[in-house]
């Protein structure tokens, strides 16, 4: 096939859409494509040489993905690598339209969609100018001053097109990209971030094996450590593990990921968040950096199998560890992540399954035979899944999720998944009490149909299920439960799809060659008809109990509701499903059935009435000759008899009779075409008859009948959707049709039977439209003319008459004439349209039906406009015009709800194991229809003719008539037209903006108000006001700022009002910076400041300078009386400084100049990045020293490595001139410059700038920082004189605002000053360093943040010697106790903004303030605490322990710690009386240090594990044990501190550190510390399971410790002990073996002492005896080993609850703990009673039942 195709051709295509080869006309479809892409190559080639990227390159790549849409990748493989080089240039072109951009790149990611159609040695492309492309987007420099305005999408396709190039990186690339971006891995900046992102989206891992040593092996070693080393989850290393899950995705069984595998799953489950235990405090950036599941799952997958084994072991252990979190009883934000989980797992393992057996060969490295998955490796995979799978299934957030899983994992192991899900179904279906069980097993069966009924080897047994299960489902068709009969047809449809519905018991005495399951299956088949029938009985059961005939007849609404409509397409679909799949046998019993129900009642035609027809309907559309048969002759001789009485036909209100009769009629009719010939004069003597009956619900079926009958006639359409071609008509001695149970259609042999019009059926249909059509046209020109009256009624029946010939016959009719109008766009290239065949020959001879009505409709219009209550008029005819335009058979909408749902049932059944389109028949020929009704459908970018023009015209004028209704309904009309043909837009607009010109008299205000709408466009379609066209905009924004002045603009109605505000909202929105000439930019007589002001605002650009007239309007503005005005100026100046910035020169610098010796890979503080760093020795203090130091201004450069090349200013003397006078100037910057010399402007300025905006709602503003610095960026210091008394004024003055004002301009001073000279940098600090001062010491409330962001902003990216006057000046003595506690925090907190943005290159700062701030820890006030405490964290921050890294010559916590800890001995040692001086003073330290360990646990990279174990103990003794807000603040932080430290990440060399600690601490004598212990344990054991269980010995020290506390002499301990045992049991951490269990039994029979006569009046003896305590820990140990298995009954359980029984009656507190237990018990395992009682043997149960029933208290 492949040759004879490639003949025709030309060439062997890529991949083209097979389904096109199924078409009825599929030989004529090779020219035709030819055709269409020569042109493409051709016209494509000649836009690109004539560089015309618009309109030319745009209008052929968009024919190409339009031909991709039609054909799939139908062109050789040189073309396909060709058109990806073209459009990789093209889209890559640096200045290129971002919207363009954005188009271009989504039909490029279509070209590289398939991969395995081009291998790396037929193209390479090269991962630089992506970048580049990347950066300038995503990391734009000027996008936040508005020089550029990016769409939201811009950043998923930028994206989805690396991802889509990566395959083809050359190999020398990975090296390439590590240099480009290892400079950026500082762990404390933000380019760590970008640094991370870029690995994971750029480094390519799909190279062949024999080139990894230049792939992954340069990276992954130091990418993994940097990994494992990280653990409080910073935001990028969600980045790290993406990359990791590609990485082994792609390369399964080439990397060890053994070694990782117990710290993968334990990080896979502390990202799910789960909450452990009772007082758990969430770190919150646990929750929004956690791992994004869709990755888990993928690396997950690839880590299976293998030699090892060993990450399935540890799968299972994960997900026994959460399986209790799937019951349904359980709920909270964690579980949609479960669910996900649980969902995508069993879909990754299908995919990597299919890739390893199923899938072509193709370049990509195949997995090694080492480490496939074996078929032992599948079924441990899918057992390990199975319960929390079938929890899962009842979750409260329904059983789709479940449903998916169980789907695929039955494609694997149907013998495993499918019994336990019926043994679920079965009772599901008999009960009546609980709905909701039904619908999730029945949605989960759906998902398992298909394995179920082939069979199989595996699940020979499945068929059988088959019958059973219909039957029992019948009941759920019930008019009561919604629901619950939507599934049942679902699920009936499903299985019906699946099997044919053929009696074959005959078979039983005819064949001798049957297994004993086919012999089953044959003898069940009998049940089928029986089946059917009872399905039909329950059908007319629901239809008859929908019948609300006096309701109905009352109200008289039009509609079903919504979930009637739904029922009803619910019941249709599933019975001509039945129906399809049944034998003739079957179909004839039915046939009569619904025949003798149909014709012996009689239905209302709105809801019963409907539904019985879709049913006759479905008999009609299977077997069309035999239903005819019975219906026709039916209907119409009912019909006659009726009509023969005159008077019939005038009735307003006709006989239900008739209109039943006219309905069954016109629905039976939608057969295939030929099969209706017969029956033509009958039919049409009825449609004579019914057409022009007076009432309306009766022309209106009539109308339908016509449709029908040309619609079936005129189609090309498939006419049959069996699961076997041919239909099941054979003998079964030749066919058994059981054989095909489940059966997918074979994609080459599909057979389907078109239904091609015949000459015979086109000449009838022409014939109906002659006798129908014609004379009510004729009607209606004479009417419009003014020769014959007629009534609203009748014009209205014609136009319906009209509309449904259009709907019916369209396909026969050519599309309009016209001539093409010329010279819209201006282009080089040829923009001809491309002419698709849809199987159609037009007959020229006839006359065109498709112009007469066209002429007679735009005759009609202008009388419709005059009449008043034409409304309804109106909408026919719009109906009508926007048909002539558009339509050709198929509606759009109608087409894209069909694609939908097709693509949901695929999904539903579809088999992923083995793909290769494996699916049923009828979803095939489905599919072929839809490939033909899309190239009906492809009519986009038709040429625009002047016929057209005539329309869009007159639709122009409905749409800004006198109706709102009218003018909605024509608006849509016309959005659509608009998108439809090409370059209308342009002809289109002149004519809108006509209604808004203020000099037009005449125009009223609907006629304002629909013009805006037209511009306004809908949710969808084009937006006039917004086109991508420059020519456009330039006609459009003067015109809507112009309107304002028009006479019919009245501000008063408050609907234009809001009209414009949606429309500059939506300009705004979706305006992307285009492609700009500015000379017709107008300033308009500005009526609507604020509208035009922001469209001003969206022309900045950042390759365009505005012109100097803009630039002295927005100058201007800035002191408008308007505040929105003046914030857009002031974003809009900060542009234009940056437009107009003089660029500095820039030389590269080699690193190895400034050092002499480099060293090789290590991070941190080196020799070589040594004179970066901050040394108030050598500190620039001279005019010579300025110039000889080499500034480095970024932070993250030198820290983990040099880039090739470190970019650095070129010296003072080779920058532009500072200080120019004014006659040197350019224009632009004369206008500024003026304007801020002017003290009056100025002082007005200052004055706008500190008045309040939102009371306490401000806050620093990024916007007027930017103007500043760009003031004297670009003036230098020509402006301080002036503002100098404004800045002292504002200093003194502690108004909030007026603070804030202040803080503004210092910022913008201080980064501003970059390039000045250093004699103008030191007076510019002589003026600053007094300012600051007395800022600081007046600083409120509600100005310190501002302080704060205005420090860190001076601070950002700037060398710190540059500011050593800021940082002295902020470190003189911050804590002095002038001016009280506040003030003290403050300073700490501005001194942190300005330290934290320098992060590792001021050491010695950090160690002068640690210094300074350890003697003052001890403070009394909270609030310095506090601030103290985050200092610290910032302090020590710099402090971690990565790979590849120095330690840092910053402050280290581990001297701090041993500092601390000597202060805090008397804590520590002390008896609790002494309450001396030394003793507060230790307290004080421990509440700031505290605050400390808190700030830090959220922020730091890494945690201090064994400086923290030291200060275990203590805070052991301090937490308090219930959760009580009454503690104190010290109590309070001990708890979070604790509650935190437990959920911290543990290294297994840690663990005995840990464990060591505890188990110290539960010797302690406190029993608060030791029961502390227990709930601490269970949250580190839980948050570290894994790498806990990779060590036998932790986990034997943890049990021996919960055991020994099981023991302790306090009550609470000990419960808590058992509370934390039966935890570790049910998430496996511990299993229950039978040493363990004899040790409990054995201390249960521990003999309790007889109870001693006690004297009256002695004390009570209130110490229990140790045979006591241990007695009640055996029994404590039973119970939680009862309570470790809620929800299932394991073979021990019987036993030892039968052992508990017996100490029912033992003393207290022994007796309560076996109370508590049973009734627990009882209350989990009481859903499932029914299955757990199995477990247990009779005489147990009788114990149990006596146990569990309340005893009675009166005896």
């Amino acid at each position: 096939m492949r040759t004879v195709q490639s003949d025709t051709l030309g060439f062997v295509p890529q991949k083209d859409i097979v389904y096109n080869k199924l078409l009825p006309y599929a030989d004529r479809l090779d020219d035709e494509s030819n055709d269409i892409l020569s042109k493409i190559k051709g016209n494509l080639c000649r836009a690109v040489q004539l560089r015309e990227i618009w309109p030319g390159v745009l209008f052929w790549t968009r024919k190409l993905s339009t031909y991709m849409r039609l054909y799939g990748r139908k062109f050789s493989k040189e073309d396909h690598v060709l058109f990806i080089k073209l459009l990789y240039e093209l889209v890559t072109i640096p200045r290129l339209e971002i919207s363009m951009m954005q188009g271009l790149a989504r039909l490029l990611i279509n070209l590289l969609k398939k991969r395995e159609l081009l291998s790396r040695e037929d193209l390479e492309l090269d991962w630089r100018p992506l970048y580049e492309l990347h950066d300038r987007i995503l990391f734009s420099k000027t996008e936040h001053l508005g020089l550029n305005w990016f769409p939201n999408s811009v950043e998923s396709v930028l994206k989805t097109l690396v991802k889509s190039c990566r395959p083809y990186f050359s190999e020398s690339a990975t090296q390439e990209m590590l240099d480009e971006w290892r400079p950026l891995l500082c762990p404390f900046d933000v380019t760590m971030q970008r640094a991370i992102s870029y690995f994971e989206l750029f480094l390519p891992t799909t190279m062949p094996p024999e080139l990894h040593h230049k792939g992954f092996k340069l990276w992954l070693d130091e990418l993994i450590s940097l990994w494992v080393s990280v653990q409080n989850l910073p935001s990028w290393e969600v980045h790290l593990v993406n990359l990791f899950a590609r990485l082994a995705n792609d390369n399964i069984g080439y990397i060890d990921w053994d070694p990782y595998i117990p710290k993968i799953f334990t990080r896979i489950l502390r990202s799910l968040n789960l909450p452990v235990g009772t007082s758990q405090m969430m770190v919150p950036r646990y929750v929004t950096n956690a791992y994004d599941i869709s990755h888990v799952v993928l690396w997950v997958s690839s880590l299976l199998g293998g030699p090892s084994k060993q990450a399935q072991e540890q799968l299972s252990g994960l997900f026994n560890s959460i399986t209790s979190f799937f019951h349904p009883s359980n709920h909270g934000r964690w579980l949609m992540k479960l669910m996900k989980l649980l969902q995508r797992l069993p879909a990754s393992v299908v995919r990597r399954l299919h890739r390893e057996r199923y899938r072509k060969p193709t370049w990509l490295t195949p997995i090694p035979d080492s480490h496939k998955l074996t078929e032992e490796d599948i079924t441990d995979f899918v057992e390990s899944m199975m319960q929390p799978v079938l929890l899962a299934m009842f979750s409260k957030t329904g059983s789709l999720d479940a449903a998916q899983a169980l789907q695929n994992l039955a494609l694997m192991r149907p013998e495993l998944v499918i019994p336990p899900v019926l043994e679920r179904t079965y009772p599901a279906l008999e009960t009546l009490t609980e709905p909701h069980q039904l619908t999730a097993t029945l949605s989960c069966m759906i998902g398992v149909a298909r394995s179920l009924v082939s069979g199989g080897q595996r699940f020979p047994e499945g068929p059988t299920h088959m019958l059973p299960l219909l039957m029992r489902a019948l009941p759920g068709v019930d008019p009561n439960d919604f629901s619950k009969c939507m599934i049942t047809f679902q699920f009936i449809a499903t299985f019906v799809t699946l099997v044919p519905l053929v009696d074959c018991s005959s078979a039983l005495h005819e064949r001798t060659d049957l297994t004993e399951v086919e012999r089953e299956m044959c003898s069940a088949s009998a049940e089928f008809e029986d089946f059917v029938l009872q399905f039909m009985d329950r059908c007319f059961a629901l239809i008859d109990s929908s019948t609300l005939e006096q309701t109905r007849e009352e109200t008289e609404t039009e509609k079903m509701t919504h979930l009637e409509s739904l029922v009803e397409l619910g019941l249709s679909s599933t019975f001509s499903t039945i129906l399809t799949q049944c034998s003739l046998d079957i179909f004839k019993v039915a046939l009569e059935k619904v025949f003798n129900f149909a014709t012996t009642n009689i239905f209302e035609t709105r809801v019963a009435g409907r539904m019985v027809a879709d049913m006759c309907r479905a008999a009609a559309k299977c077997h069309p000759a035999e239903s005819l048969k019975v219906f026709v002759p039916h209907c119409c001789n009912a019909i006659n008899q009726i009509a023969v009485n005159e008077e019939v036909l005038n009735d307003e209100e006709l006989d239900k009779e008739l209109l039943w009769n006219l309905q069954l009629l016109s629905e039976v009719s939608r057969v295939d075409g030929d099969k209706i010939l017969p029956y033509r004069s009958s039919l049409v003597q009825i449609l004579q008859l019914t057409l022009h009956l007076k009432c309306k619900q009766g022309y209106m079926l009539a109308c339908n009948l016509l449709h029908h009958i040309l619609r079936s006639t005129a189609l090309i359409y498939p006419t049959e959707y069996c699961s076997v071609p041919g239909g099941f008509t054979q003998p079964i001695s030749d066919y058994l049709p059981i054989k095909d149970w489940g059966r997918p259609g074979d994609l080459w042999n599909l057979d389907i039977r078109w239904h091609v019009p015949s000459l015979e059926e086109t000449s009838f249909a022409f014939y109906l439209l002659d006798l129908i059509l014609q004379p009510e046209l004729q009607r209606l020109q004479r009417f419009a003319q003014g020769e014959q009256d007629m009534g609203r009624d009748d014009v209205l029946q014609s136009l319906t008459i009209v509309q449904h010939c259009l709907l019916g016959a369209g396909s026969l009719m050519p599309p309009l004439k016209g001539e093409p109008i010329p010279e819209l766009v201006h282009s080089m290239v040829n923009l001809d349209e491309t002419n698709l065949y849809t199987g159609m020959q037009y007959d020229e001879s006839r006359e065109n039906y498709r112009d007469v009505v066209c002429g007679v409709m735009r005759q009609l219009l202008p009388d419709f406009l005059i009449l008043p209550l034409i409304y309804v008029f109106v909408c026919d005819t719009l109906q009508i015009i926007s048909d002539l335009l558009h339509f050709k058979g198929s509606h759009k909408h109608e087409f894209d709800s069909r694609w939908k749902s097709f693509n949901l049932v695929k999904k539903s059944m579809e088999n992923r194991l083995h793909g290769r389109k494996q699916h049923i028949r009828a979803l095939l020929i489905d599919r072929v229809m839809l490939q033909h009704e899309l190239r009906k459908l492809t009519v986009e970018g038709c040429q625009y003719r002047s016929i057209h023009q005539e329309l869009m015209r007159d639709l122009l004028r409905l749409s800004t008539s006198t109706y709102s209704q009218v003018r909605s309904r024509a608006q849509n009309v016309l959005f659509t037209a608009l998108g439809t043909y090409n370059f209308c837009c342009r002809d289109l607009i002149p004519h809108v903006l006509e209604f808004l010109n203020p000099d037009n008299k005449s125009v009223t205000q609907q006629q304002f108000k629909g013009a805006l709408y037209c511009l306004l466009g809908n949710h969808c379609g084009v937006c006039l006001a917004n086109l991508h066209d420059w020519e456009c905009i330039a006609l459009t924004w003067p015109a809507i700022v112009r309107s304002g002045l028009s006479s019919a603009m009245s501000l008063e109605k408050p609907s234009i009002v809001r009209l414009f505000d949606d429309l500059a909202d939506k300009i705004h929105r979706q305006y992307e910076t285009i492609g700009i000439d500015f000379s017709s930019v107008v300033n308009t007589g500005i009526s609507f400041e604020h509208i035009s002001i922001g469209f001003l605002s969206l022309l900045l650009r950042d390759d365009h300078q505005l012109p100097p007239p803009a630039i002295t309007f927005f100058v201007k503005s800035l002191n408008h009386d308007s505040l929105y005005v003046r914030k857009v100026a002031i974003s809009a100046v900060a542009g234009i400084m940056k437009q107009i910035k003089r660029p500095h020169k820039k030389v590269p610098i080699n690193p190895s100049e400034l050092y002499k010796e480099l060293s090789d890979m290590v991070a941190g503080d080196r020799k070589d990045n040594q004179w970066l760093q901050y040394n108030s020795s050598n500190l620039p203090r001279t005019q010579k020293d300025w110039d000889g130091c080499v500034f480095v201004e970024k932070t993250h450069w030198g820290y983990y490595c040099w880039p090739r090349n470190l970019m650095m200013y070129a010296p003072l003397e080779e920058q532009p001139k500072q200080n120019l006078p004014r006659d040197e100037m350019t224009e632009r910057e004369q206008i500024i410059f003026d304007h801020f010399s002017d003290p009056v402007f100025i002082n007005q300025f200052i004055e706008f700038l500190s008045l309040e905006d939102r009371k306490g709602k401000d806050k620093f503003s990024p916007r007027r920082f930017c103007l500043f610095k760009g003031l004297f960026r670009n003036f230098s210091d020509a402006f301080l004189p002036l503002l100098q008394p404004h800045m002292e004024r504002l200093v003194a003055d502690s108004h909030e605002s007026k603070q804030r004002c202040v803080a503004e301009i210092i910022s913008g001073l201080i980064r501003g000053c970059k390039h000045w000279s250093y004699a103008k940098v030191e007076n510019l600090w002589e003026l600053l360093c007094p300012l600051l001062r007395t800022a600081l010491s007046n600083i409120t409330i509600e100005t310190y943040a501002d302080w704060g962001t205005c420090i860190a902003t001076a601070c950002e990216s700037r060398d710190p010697r540059k500011l050593h006057w800021l940082f002295e000046l902020l470190m003189e003595s911050p804590v002095n106790g002038e001016g009280g506690s506040f003030v003290d925090a403050c300073r700490l907190y501005v001194l942190q903004g300005g330290l934290a943005q320098q992060e590792w290159r001021v050491p010695e700062l950090l160690h002068r303030l640690l210094q300074y701030l350890e003697p003052k820890l001890t403070q009394v006030y909270k609030n310095v605490r506090e601030r103290i405490g985050s200092v610290l964290t910032y302090i020590f921050m710099i402090d971690v322990n990565l790979p590849y890294t120095q330690p840092t010559t910053s402050p280290r916590i581990t001297d701090f710690t041993e500092r601390i800890l000597v202060q805090l001995k008397p804590l520590t040692e002390g008896d609790e009386e002494i309450q001396n001086h030394v003793r507060t003073q230790a307290i004080k330290l421990l509440k700031t240090v505290l605050k400390w360990l808190i700030a830090s646990a959220g922020r730091s990279f890494s945690t201090a594990v064994p400086e923290q174990l030291r200060m275990l103990p203590l805070l052991f003794k301090i937490a308090p044990v219930e959760n009580d807000d009454s503690y104190d603040e010290l109590k309070r932080d001990a708890k979070t501190c604790l509650s935190l430290m437990s959920q911290g990440l543990l290294y297994t060399e840690q663990i005995p550190m840990v464990l060591r600690v505890l188990q110290e601490i539960a010797g302690s004598s406190s029993w608060h510390a030791r029961y502390t212990v227990l709930t601490y344990l269970q949250i580190m054991v839980f948050y570290n399971l894994f790498t806990f269980m990779s060590d036998q010995k932790s986990v034997n020290d943890v049990r021996a410790l919960v055991v020994q506390l099981l023991e302790d002499e306090q009550l609470e301990v000990r419960e808590m002990a058992a509370t934390t045992l039966s935890g570790f049991l049910q998430c496996n951490f511990l299993s229950m073996d039978s040493p363990m269990q004899a040790h409990f039994e054995a201390l249960c029979k521990t003999c309790l002492p007889k109870k001693r006569k006690r004297e009256l009046g002695s004390i009570v003896d209130t110490i229990p005896s140790a045979d006591l305590v241990r007695r009640h820990a055996g029994v404590l140990g039973l119970s939680a080993c009862i309570l470790s298995s809620p929800y299932d009954v394991p073979t021990w359980m019987p036993q030892l609850l039968m052992d508990l029984s017996a100490h029912l009656n033992d003393t207290q507190p022994i007796e309560m703990t076996v109370k508590k237990t049973l009734s627990n018990f009882r209350r989990t395992h009481h859903d499932n009673w029914q299955q757990h009682k199995q477990q247990f043997t009779d005489d147990q149960l009788l114990v149990l039942t006596d146990l569990l029933v309340s005893p009675c208290y009166y005896a």
